[in-house]
């Protein structure tokens, strides 16, 4: 483990971005927190705990806040983007005139823009060309890494010197960090999960059991290899702690806000409804539209995908979409045993 202080910025001040400063900065590292709301900025500088979104947490003294977004970039090590998915483009837009040649930039954020159908990384490196763009994703919920709670994750980026890097700087006795170089697939299989999670979230809210849901996981991640494995995705990335392990820890935990936007529709609520009262960004909803329109350049058959969205944009009752996807025709379990025609 990398035991040489580094100076880290992380531009985005929600309950990601406040789990890894706590993170960072009790491995001795020094950290600059970036946010674009002035008051999240003086609340943090009054509290060092962010009392709305991660409650408990407090932040030790070589943490530091600003609003400049050039003192969250300028020299540091490496730069964390822990924004939103919708806001990634935006973001990295304004950061670019600070992010020098070369700068490591590692996004944690997890989605696939709708109007592209581009991974977050991709996008980053569209408007910073200059950075050497990385992912840090997996099985992670912010609560626990804030915590200090025993957690695994993934840094992902083609270089794989780098990818080792980032994994210097983060591995911990708390926080066991592995690399790959698969960073298409880490992004793809952490977007489409959230759609998953949605739907196990819909299963619970009408009222299912542990039947199901062991069913929709299942059937989740061979609808996220499926689509991989067209995009030109390794399929055993698919099965690591950034597939099947964030796949299993979005579904099953009440710390996943996808799975409470899904009870929540399963109970009868609008998305907008789920969304409010959630009162955080549901990544599912907007990964949702971009997962179908992959489906349809690659060809794919993706049937809980199809079903969520016409959840989620064409107001199909919940219970009618659980009854489709029951009453689907009979196939065998496996690809391998499939017509290339049936998929």
């Amino acid at each position: 483990m990398d035991s040489e202080t580094k100076s880290i910025g992380i531009i985005g001040a929600g309950s990601w971005g406040t789990a890894l400063a706590w993170h960072l900065s009790h491995k001795g590292h020094n950290v600059t927190m970036w946010s674009s709301l002035a008051d999240e900025i003086d609340d943090l500088i009054e509290h060092r705990e962010h009392k709305k979104k991660l409650p408990g947490v407090v932040l030790p003294e070589n943490v530091s806040f600003t609003s400049t977004m050039s003192e969250a970039i300028d020299s540091k090590t490496l730069v964390i983007v822990a924004v939103p998915s919708p806001y990634v483009r935006s973001t990295a837009q304004e950061m670019n005139r600070y992010v020098a040649d070369g700068q490591v930039v590692v996004n944690v954020a997890k989605g696939i823009e709708e109007s592209t159908l581009k991974t977050l990384s991709a996008i980053i490196k569209e408007e910073i060309p200059q950075a050497e763009v990385a992912v840090l994703t997996g099985p992670t919920h912010a609560e626990e890494v804030g915590a200090g709670m025993p957690t695994a994750i993934v840094a992902g980026c083609r270089n794989h010197e780098v990818a080792k890097m980032i994994q210097d700087i983060f591995m911990s006795e708390n926080l066991r960090v592995y690399s790959n170089t698969d960073v298409l697939g880490m992004e793809t299989g952490a977007a489409l999960k959230n759609v998953m999670a949605l739907a196990a979230g819909v299963a619970d809210g009408i009222g299912c059991g542990d039947n199901l849901k062991a069913a929709l996981i299942t059937r989740g991640i061979h609808e996220m290899v499926r689509l991989g494995v067209a995009m030109g995705c390794n399929s055993e990335t698919f099965y690591g702690l950034t597939g099947l392990g964030d796949l299993i820890v979005t579904c099953a935990s009440m710390h996943s806000r996808n799975r409470r936007a899904g009870i929540l529709i399963g109970q009868g609520k609008s998305v907008q409804e789920a969304m409010d009262e959630v009162s955080m960004v549901v990544e599912g909803v907007y990964a949702a539209k971009a997962a179908l329109e992959l489906a349809g350049k690659y060809g794919v058959e993706l049937p809980i995908v199809e079903e969520m969205n016409k959840v989620l944009f064409e107001d199909k009752n919940p219970h009618q979409a659980l009854a489709d996807l029951m009453k689907r025709s009979k196939k065998p379990e496996t690809d391998v045993l499939m017509d290339v025609a049936d998929f």
